[in-house]
């Protein structure tokens, strides 16, 4: 039975390029999306045997993703594809229910790799990522930082793409005063005083790319 692969990534030329490199092997696409929440939707309906899941995708990331989705269905494995090399973001998405994290530099062969390892059951970390510091983070270290929720997360992603208030309201469609509210929390709980170590923290985070 071919392997049943839903792919989920914000760029379109990246959702095409994977298609058509995966339809070569014994692979069947069973969807796209172009957005967490939506990975989330389809694959509840579609049941893949495994999630390709971008990091940075608008409304709902990769982590939150697959968080939701390990709970609704925790038998789909989930691969981390992101150009994200930081080994704390790495921490998150495992400590999240992801099965395999790799970065989208790697080949063809290494990407079939990394599918059939997860497949398998096995835990996938790819090459160029610092296996120890992962772990560390995972046993504690830098892990234990107060939680944000996930609008929380996308208010922090917005800021650090320099959006204002007004425009990061009209981006989620939420008040203006509901995003003060979520900057003052953010800050309260990072303990950052200003947009500036706000975009530090996000980018240091992988939050962004």
């Amino acid at each position: 039975m071919p392997i049943r692969i839903l792919i989920a990534e914000d760029q379109l030329l990246v959702r095409q390029g994977l298609a058509a490199l995966l339809k070569a092997e014994d692979v069947l696409i069973v969807g796209e999306a172009e957005d967490g929440a939506a990975a989330v939707d389809m694959a509840k309906s579609l049941k893949p045997d495994i999630v390709l899941m971008d990091l940075s995708m608008p409304g709902v990331d990769g982590v939150e993703a697959t968080r939701r989705l390990k709970r609704a269905a925790p038998q789909i494995r989930v691969l981390i594809l992101t150009v994200a090399n930081c080994e704390r973001r790495v921490a998150e998405a495992l400590a999240a229910g992801a099965d395999g994290y790799a970065l989208k530099r790697l080949g063809h062969e290494e990407l079939m790799t990394a599918i059939n390892s997860v497949r398998m059951g096995r835990q996938y970390l790819g090459p160029g990522l610092d296996v120890q510091q992962v772990r560390e983070h995972l046993d504690g270290g830098e892990m234990n930082v107060p939680a944000l929720t996930a609008r929380e997360l996308e208010v922090l992603r917005l800021i650090a793409q320099g959006l204002k208030n007004r425009e990061i309201a009209d981006t989620l469609s939420i008040a203006i005063k509901t995003v003060e509210t979520h900057r003052t929390k953010i800050m309260q709980k990072l303990d950052l005083h200003n947009s500036a170590e706000l975009a530090t923290y996000a980018i240091r985070r992988g939050l962004i790319e």
